[in-house]
């Protein structure tokens, strides 16, 4: 007999041939949660950002699997995943969602004020002290617009994970984004608390801190995070040895505040604490200049009203 494979299920033809097969209509909304529970990894995150119970996701997601005829998570106790049907489903589905959402997005510009969703996914540094400030104030002027924050420093498709920017680098920008700048261009700054260098003595040159015990920091692909200097056109970089690896700037701050090492951070980053004396700044005049963070969001793909308000906001900043 012949039949149609799916990710753990098999529907035989003659299932889909019966002639009181006929597939239920189905809801818009009923999408958006499959879509939900996959991007959120399960029906209880999914549950919490719509505000509702997860025993109706789960049973919206039966429902849907029930209308289609095919099963599209595989569900254990601890995780769910879409199955290889749920995941052709989700590749066409992404950005027909979305070119939904736009269109419905356009409809505000009839009204005083947009309103909707915006999506960011930032590093922690980036959302802390340039992109939280900024959405602050715009919540204010538009108080229908919801905005939602994401901290993370690994290099995602904002598309595919349903963001409508991030904020990156400017030379970790793909070709197809447009970019614009948020702030002015960033340094390093190198600290550690007063403890640490009445115990250890306090560095002269970048290279004396292959002496020293500094917290390294780990990106999400597993690479350590190398430290690089200039001054008077010499440029070095070294790879930080040291006993703690963390992988955010909050940890690291908190790390060097607690005097286990000496920490690499952005300026802005640890100001209130340099000038309050909690930490040192080391090294000041081996500051190397780095590109200011970016705002970038899909060339391709329609901007929704509340996405629009956002970016003029932050043009009215400069």
């Amino acid at each position: 007999m012949t039949q149609i494979g799916c990710a753990n299920k098999l529907i035989k033809m003659d299932q889909l041939t019966k002639p009181d097969f006929a597939m239920r209509p189905l809801r818009l909304d009923s999408l958006e949660i499959f879509e939900d529970v996959v991007r959120c990894g399960g029906f209880r995150a999914a549950a919490l950002g719509r505000g509702v119970s997860s025993s109706a996701v789960s049973q919206s997601i039966n429902v849907l699997e029930e209308a289609l005829g095919i099963r599209l998570l595989n569900r254990t106790t601890r995780s769910v995943a879409p199955t290889e049907a749920g995941e052709q489903l989700l590749e066409r589905l992404r950005p027909a969602l979305h070119d939904i959402r736009a269109a419905i997005d356009d409809l505000n510009q009839l009204r005083e004020h947009p309103s909707g969703t915006v999506r960011i996914n930032a590093p922690g540094p980036a959302a802390d002290h340039v992109l939280c400030p900024l959405a602050f104030e715009f919540m204010k002027i538009y108080p229908d617009v919801n905005v939602e924050i994401v901290t993370d420093a690994a290099i995602i498709d904002i598309v595919e994970q349903g963001f409508d920017a991030g904020v990156r680098f400017g030379n970790q920008l793909a070709q197809d984004m447009i970019a614009m700048p948020l702030g002015s261009a960033l340094r390093y700054a190198i600290v550690a608390s007063p403890e640490y260098l009445r115990k250890r003595g306090r560095p002269e040159s970048p290279r004396d801190l292959l002496q020293h015990d500094c917290i390294r920091r780990r990106f999400p692909g597993g690479t350590m995070v190398t430290w690089k200097f200039e001054k008077d056109g010499e440029e070095v970089k070294i790879t930080p040895k040291g006993r703690l690896t963390l992988s955010s700037a909050h940890q690291e701050l908190q790390a060097a505040i607690a005097g286990s090492g000496i920490a690499h951070l952005f300026e802005d980053y640890v100001r209130d604490d340099v000038e309050h004396g909690k930490i040192v700044e080391l090294l000041s005049d081996w500051k190397k200049k780095l590109p200011s963070w970016y705002l970038y969001y899909p060339s391709r793909r329609h901007t929704s009203a509340a996405m629009r308000a956002f970016l003029e906001h932050i043009r009215n900043q400069k």
